[in-house]
C-alpha cells in the first residue's frame, strides 16, 4: 500500500527553495508514494515543472490571501484574514520598537501567519503518513493538517536572522523533525534553538538535472561574446548583496578587465541596484536582466558564476552553475564552507568590495586554475538524488 505525503508551499515563483522543491518532487518513487502538494497561491514560473504524478490540491481563498496585499483580502470579503494580517503588522512594529536589531521583514513574515492562523480552515480531513512544510513560516502544516510525522524545512542561515526567537521556537517545536539543507545550516540553527538539536536532520537540496539541461538549450541574445561574462542570480534583497556588484565591477574595469556582469532576479532592492549602476557610471558593464523563467541558458553561457551574498543557506544556483562546469566564486558568508570545497570546485573570497574584486581578478587571470575548477565540477554529481532516501526513512 502506498504511503501518503503532503507538502505545503506558498507558491512556485522562481527561487532557490522552489527549484529545490521541484528536485524533491522529481526524485519521489511514485509507485510507492502518493504525493499531494498544497500551494497557498497556484502561481509562478515553476508551476509547469511540477511532475504530473503530483496531486495538486485545490486552492483555498483564505490561504491565497496570505500571499497577496491586505487589500486583496478586503476586496474578497475575507474580513477575518484581513484582521489577522493587520494585527500581525501592528505586532511586528511593536516588537521592532522593543528590540531595535529585529528585522521587520523576518518578524513580519512569521507574524503574518501567526496572527492569521486561527482564521484559516483545515486543509484536508485526510491523515497523511508525512506532512512537509517547505517554506517558513511553518504554522499551517503544524496546525491545519493531520499527519503521523511532520517535517519543517530550513533553507537559510538562522545565525544571521534577527527574529522573535521565543515565538519561532514554539512554531518549530510542533514538528517531529527540522530539515536543514546543509551541515552548516543545521549547526547555525541549533545555535539559535539549542533545545531543538535532537530534531534536526540534514537533507541536501536535490537538483532536477534532466529538466535543467533541457532548458539550458534555449537561445539567448543579451550576452556580449567579446567580454568576460560574469553572472549572478537571486532575489534582489539585502542578503544577496547585489547592490555592491556595481562597485566591485567598477574596480575590475579600472584594472583593465573587459567584463560584463549580468544580474538575473527580482525583488524590492532593484531600484537600489540600478541607482548604484548609474551613480558609478557602469551602465554598459552591469546589466540587470531582471526576472527570467528560464535562467539556465545564461548559466550555461557565462564565464564565471558569482554569488556575493552576505548570508545563504545552501545556494541552489551555485550548485546549478557547478553542474554546468562553471568556475564559481562565492563570498565568505558563514555557511560558505558547506557550499563548495575552496580551491577545488569553486573559490571563497572576502565580501569586502576591494578584496572581492582583487580575488575575482586573480582567478580571471589564472586560466589554468579556472580550467581546473571547471573540470572538477564536471566530474561531480550535484544532483543529490540519494538524499530522498533520508526522507523515506522519516516516513517509515
Amino acid at each position: 500500500m502506498k504511503k501518503s505525503v503532503i507538502i505545503c508551499m506558498t507558491s512556485m515563483y522562481l527561487g532557490g527553495a522552489e527549484q529545490s522543491l521541484i528536485g524533491l518532487l522529481e526524485a519521489f518513487d511514485y509507485e510507492k508514494y502518493d504525493v499531494s502538494l498544497f500551494l497557498f497561491d497556484q502561481s509562478g514560473e515553476l508551476m509547469n515543472d511540477i511532475p504530473k504524478e503530483v496531486h495538486i490540491l485545490p486552492e483555498i481563498k483564505e490561504y491565497k490571501a496570505l500571499e497577496k496585499p491586505i487589500s486583496y483580502a478586503i476586496k474578497n470579503s475575507l474580513w477575518a484574514v484581513a484582521a489577522g494580517r493587520t494585527i500581525g503588522k501592528y505586532k511586528t512594529k511593536e516588537y521592532s520598537k522593543r528590540f531595535k536589531n529585529a528585522s521587520d521583514i523576518i518578524v513580519g513574515i512569521e507574524y503574518k501567519q501567526k496572527y492569521t492562523k486561527r482564521f484559516l480552515p483545515v486543509i484536508s480531513d485526510i491523515e497523511y503518513d508525512l506532512a512537509i512544510s517547505f517554506m517558513v513560516p511553518h504554522y499551517v502544516a503544524a496546525e491545519k493538517i493531520k499527519a503521523k510525522t511532520k517535517l519543517a524545512w530550513v533553507h537559510t542561515d538562522y545565525s544571521e536572522m534577527h527574529l522573535d526567537i521565543e515565538s519561532e521556537y514554539k512554531m518549530w517545536n510542533q514538528y517531529d523533525y527540522v530539515v536543514a539543507v546543509s551541515e552548516s545550516v543545521a549547526n547555525n540553527f541549533i545555535k539559535v534553538f539549542p533545545k531543538l538539536e535532537k530534531k534536526v536532520i540534514v537533507i541536501e537540496n536535490i537538483l532536477p538535472i534532466n529538466s535543467i539541461r533541457k532548458k539550458a538549450e534555449s537561445e539567448i541574445q543579451e550576452f556580449d561574446l567579446d567580454a568576460i561574462k560574469l553572472l549572478s542570480i537571486g532575489r534582489f534583497a539585502s542578503a544577496k548583496n547585489f547592490e555592491n556588484i556595481p562597485d566591485i565591477c567598477k574596480r575590475l574595469i579600472d584594472e583593465g578587465f573587459n567584463v560584463k556582469w549580468y544580474i538575473i532576479g527580482y525583488g524590492p532592492g532593484e531600484d537600489q541596484i540600478r541607482n548604484k549602476i548609474k551613480e558609478l557610471g557602469v551602465e554598459d558593464n552591469v546589466i540587470v536582466i531582471g526576472k527570467k523563467e528560464n535562467p539556465y541558458p545564461y548559466i550555461k553561457a557565462c564565464d564565471y558564476y558569482i554569488q556575493p551574498s552576505k548570508y545563504e543557506g545552501k545556494s541552489v544556483t551555485v550548485r546549478e552553475a557547478q553542474m554546468f562546469g562553471k568556475p564559481v566564486i562565492i563570498t565568505n558568508y558563514s555557511t560558505s564552507d558547506s557550499q563548495l570545497k575552496n580551491g577545488f570546485d569553486g573559490i571563497i573570497v572576502p565580501i569586502e568590495n576591494e578584496s572581492c574584486a582583487e580575488s575575482i581578478a586573480r582567478l580571471i587571470l589564472d586560466k589554468d586554475k579556472s580550467k581546473e575548477l571547471s573540470s572538477n565540477c564536471l566530474k561531480q554529481d550535484y544532483s543529490n538524488k540519494e538524499e530522498i532516501n533520508k526522507l523515506y526513512k522519516m516516513i517509515k
